[in-house]
């Protein structure tokens, strides 16, 4: 597989988990930027929730492991400062659609 082909697949399975991670986020009125966030969606603690909605942090929180996961397997693949970088340019795209609603 050709080094464009490889970046751009990692590229859009990091973009598709992420903007999904972001829209459930949103659902849950979650700022998953602002700091502790994401390890208490993580831990299962649903107190940084702005509204209830136990089914949309039940999917936030498999899709942030997922996430995880999947940055790792990227690491291994395209080397951590190439994931940085698709990491920056996914994270700008999210910030201009979802605007503060998700801290920071």
């Amino acid at each position: 597989m050709s080094d464009k082909i490889r970046t751009e697949f990692w590229g859009e399975r990091l973009d598709s988990i992420m903007t999904e991670i972001a829209r459930e986020a949103s659902i849950c009125k979650v700022r998953l930027l602002d700091a502790g966030v994401v390890e208490a969606v993580l831990h299962g603690s649903d107190s940084v929730c702005g509204s209830h909605n136990p089914r949309a942090f039940k999917k936030l929180r498999d899709l942030l492991m997922m996430g995880f996961i999947v940055r790792g397997q990227a690491v291994e693949r395209l080397g951590p400062d190439e994931v940085a970088q698709i990491g920056q340019a996914i994270r700008e795209k999210l910030v201009a659609r979802f605007g503060d609603r998700l801290g920071g």
